[in-house]
């Protein structure tokens, strides 16, 4: 019965394979894809992201049944958490120039495992996402029509009652699915230049309807005969926040197209921060428009700005802002199909899903494999299914992969760069002369089959500190830490930080509603998960960190990530529990992909070398030489524990 169970080395050996990250190559922009991409065509497709249906929907929807006119207060706080994510895509994107978004950042920094589930959950991310605008596009198109679309085919079609089926079948929406990857698959430059079409029209509509807004603007509708500025509280406002936050998912389009840009150390960090702040404002003075124009409480959630315009004696304006709304809804769906492709391209490349989707047409320079396949199943997902139980799935894997980029920037930015060896210096400079010890021996540098092996009594208060050492100042309360290689103390530090998130997320969202604690105890785990959040912080924060001055880092690090990890978690705990159910069967069909195909198809398993077990060892003799022996130990057999006497005699010559 024993032998049949695995033994310690080899499970050893496996969660290598599982957290194994992935070897970066010397010339980080070399690509097969066009690096045709400038600042201003990575902000138009931030923008067109960003910016879609959540314009002329979400704000009205957000104002007249959760926050009122507070609305824009919801939409700064949701700006400001979007920025934390947001900065952290911008460091990854300009230090690791690659297509594939969070799943290649998680890859290079916390394992393969955690990056394939990432991958896996952003491409149903992109699909039902891309699927439901075109629904929406459909159905507001629709609208405009008296919904005769709708009922031609409902008449010569039929209607269905089938759960988890749409109540007709949509052909426009999957139509209009069918003609974007069409143009997707031409090529980068004509993806952009069709974004910046639409990008432009939209824009030209949200300005129309600022400058006509303010013209219509009457402050009373904030008094509090209409019921006030913030009539449903601070809890109105931050439940707002949480609905608003979504508004802003579509920035990672930029840097998931950083390995077609030009100069992506500064085009992706400016066009992140660019399209952000652009779209926050734009989202802040639709909300003080609308709310201005009529009372908040009298909004059509359905149309807020068309029926704003419409009952101001505006009728005309409500074309102008459906066009506005069809021309940003084409942005978003472009923003999907430029990205998922790309993000499944950049697995398949890393051998870890079918390699088929890894080929890039000569002459376009795409992934057209996966942008035929997969804008084809967008099209049928938009075709037959009721999208609406899924749409909520997008917010959970949206804020994983925000989690996972923000542990993954703390975990690189603690690590040794590639190449870096550790070197002791003495005042900052390479010190290679005869230094004297404390017992007046001299100890000299020497060279070994390792990459530089010095034996030198060193200063330890004044040598150059690598990344993930120890900082100085705190050597002496923290000497044991001293011991580990560079990182190590650093890595499990952020895996207590994000348990101790879970836990404290866990206890302020459950601990009233759910799990009925009594005062002193849910005070007492708020206290104790707080404490070992806060200390794990001080843990990472006492070791040196990377400095560089050649690509955008993000500022105050680990405290800008860590509070991008709470506050991700914290939104993640706020779903229904369907989501989460939906999730974990998601989750185990990928789990599944990954370990019949992924983990033996990998490039990094195939970089592996052959299991060998060597035996070195050093000898110092007083005369100061250093002999080598390095004994290649046959499987089975056994290590020698000293060298020979024949092998003494000749070091002694």
């Amino acid at each position: 019965m024993a032998r049949w169970l695995p033994r310690s080395t080899d499970l050893t050996r496996f969660c290598q394979k599982l957290n194994r990250v992935k070897t970066l190559e010397d010339d980080m922009m070399e690509t097969s894809f066009n690096r045709c991409l400038s600042t201003i065509d990575l902000t138009l497709l931030g923008i067109g992201g960003m910016v879609g249906s959540g314009l002329y929907v979400l704000t009205g929807t957000v104002a007249k049944e959760i926050a009122g006119p507070a609305v824009i207060i919801s939409f700064i706080i949701a700006g400001f958490a979007s920025l934390l994510a947001a900065l952290c895509y911008a460091e990854f994107g300009a230090r690791v120039p690659k297509t594939g978004s969070a799943y290649m950042f998680t890859y290079v920094s916390v394992g393969e495992i955690w990056a394939f589930l990432i991958g896996w959950n952003v491409l149903l991310e992109y699909m039902i996402g891309g699927a439901a605008v075109a629904r929406a596009w459909s159905g507001y198109l629709d609208s405009i029509f008296n919904h005769k679309i709708k009922n031609f085919t409902e008449t010569h079609v039929g209607a269905w009652q089938v759960p988890f089926l749409a109540r007709y079948p949509d052909f426009l929406a999957a139509a209009i699915l069918l003609v974007a990857t069409a143009f997707i698959s031409f090529g980068a430059k004509v993806s952009s230049w069709l974004n910046h079409i639409f990008s432009a029209i939209s824009m030209g509509v949200i300005l129309f309807i600022l400058i006509m807004g303010f013209v219509l603007a009457q402050p009373k509708n904030w008094s509090t005969q209409e019921g006030g500025f913030a009539p449903y509280g601070l809890s109105g406002i931050m439940a707002g926040t949480a609905t608003c936050f979504y508004a802003f998912v579509g920035f990672d389009v930029i840097a998931a197209s950083s390995e077609e840009a030009r100069n992506p150390q500064r085009a992706v960090p400016r066009a992140i921060a660019f399209s952000l702040g652009l779209a926050t404002g734009a989202y802040i003075l639709v909300s003080v428009v609308l709310t201005l124009m009529v009372p908040w409480h009298t909004l059509d959630p359905d149309s807020a700005l068309a029926d704003a315009f419409y009952r101001r004696g505006y009728a005309w304006a409500g074309f102008l802002v459906a066009a506005g709304s069809i021309c940003a809804m084409n942005t978003v769906l472009l923003s999907n199909l430029f990205s998922l492709p790309r993000i499944v391209y950049a697995m398949a490349e890393d051998g870890l899903f079918f390699q088929v989707f890894s080929r890039v047409h000569p002459r376009t320079q795409v992934p057209v494999v996966g942008i035929v396949v997969f804008g084809l199943l967008m099209a049928l997902l938009a075709l037959v299914f009721d999208l609406e139980a899924l749409v909520q799935f997008l917010s959970i894997g949206t804020l994983l992969a925000y989690t996972f980029v923000a542990a993954s920037i703390i975990v690189l930015r603690f690590q040794q760069q590639k190449g870096d060896v550790p070197m002791p210096v003495a005042g900052g400079r390479p010190n290679p002369e005869p230094h004297e010890g404390a017992s007046g021996s001299e100890l000299k540098e020497y060279e070994s089959f390792s990459d530089k092996l010095q034996l030198v009594d060193r200063d330890k208060s004044k040598e150059q500190r690598e990344p993930g050492q120890l900082k100085a100042a705190f050597e002496p309360y923290l000497e044991f830490l001293s011991d580990f290689y560079p990182g190590e103390v650093v890595t499990v530090a952020v895996v207590t930080l994000m348990v101790s998130a879970v836990c404290l997320c866990s206890i302020l969202v459950f601990g009233n509603t759910h799990l009925y604690l009594p005062t002193w105890s849910y005070s007492l785990l708020l206290v104790l998960f707080s404490l070992g959040f806060l200390l794990s912080l001080l843990l990472i924060w006492a070791h040196e960190q990377q400095h560089s001055t050649q690509t955008f880092q993000i500022p105050l690090v680990p405290l800008s990530p860590a509070l991008s990890i709470i506050l991700n978690i914290y939104l993640m705990l706020k779903l229904s529990y369907m989501t989460w159910l939906r999730f974990a069967i998601w989750l185990l069909l990928g789990l599944l992909i990954y370990f019949s195909y992924g983990i033996w198809h990998s490039k990094e398993n195939l970089r592996e070398p052959q299991p060998q077990r060597v035996s070195a060892r050093y000898v110092v003799f007083p005369g100061g030489s250093l002999e080598e022996r390095v004994q290649a130990v046959q499987p089975g057999s056994q290590p020698a524990t000293g060298l020979p006497d024949t092998d003494i005699d000749d070091c002694k010559r």
